[in-house]
């Protein structure tokens, strides 16, 4: 799935990333709208980690979601 597919689908996998990072609320969820960039950032500031380290998550996540 390309993240184009992850932003289409994201009222439905925004549970499962939810799920994935558990310090996103609702209201994150609600802004983030699938944006890649922003979920990296946000991910970032509550996490604490690198931008690198967030892309590495994000792909895994992408990766998740492509197997169902």
């Amino acid at each position: 799935m390309n993240w184009d597919q992850v932003e289409g689908n994201w009222k439905q996998l925004k549970g499962k990333a939810r799920q994935q990072w558990g310090k996103l609320t609702d209201d994150h969820v609600e802004q983030i709208k699938g944006n890649r960039e922003m979920l990296s950032g946000k991910l970032q500031e509550l996490y604490g980690i690198s931008k690198d380290e967030a892309e590495k998550q994000i792909t895994s996540f992408n990766k998740s979601c492509s197997k169902h």
